[in-house]
C-alpha cells in the first residue's frame, strides 16, 4: 500500500481524514500514485493535475523522502520507501507572497 498525504483543503475535499492508503501497480511513479487517487476519489480530478495536460498544478508541490521531486518527470520511479509504504508521498499546497 501507498501513502499519501493530502493538504487540508484536499482532505477536505476528499471527505477523508489523515492519509489515504492506495494499492498501485508497480513501477510506482508520481504518475501511478496519482492516477490512484484521482480513480478513488474522483473529486479530487483537476485539483492536483490539469484536466488536460495532466500536468502539476502550479501551486501544488510533491515530496518523497525530503526531496521535492516536483519538477521530477511524472513517470520517474518514486524511492523505494515509497513504494514499500515505509513513507509517505506528500502532496503539499506551496506557499507563495510577498
Amino acid at each position: 500500500m501507498i501513502r499519501v498525504v493530502l493538504p487540508p483543503h484536499l482532505r477536505t475535499l476528499a471527505r477523508v481524514d489523515g492519509e489515504l492508503e492506495l494499492e498501485v501497480k508497480a513501477p510506482v511513479s508520481q504518475r501511478s500514485v496519482l492516477d490512484a487517487v484521482e480513480a478513488r476519489y474522483p473529486m479530487l480530478r483537476g485539483t492536483i493535475r490539469d484536466h488536460v495536460t495532466l500536468l502539476r498544478r502550479p501551486m501544488v508541490r510533491f515530496f518523497a523522502c525530503g526531496e521535492d521531486l516536483s519538477h521530477e518527470s511524472p513517470d520517474t520511479p518514486l524511492p523505494d520507501a515509497i513504494a514499500s509504504g515505509s513513507e509517505p508521498f506528500l502532496i503539499i499546497g506551496a506557499i507563495a507572497g510577498g
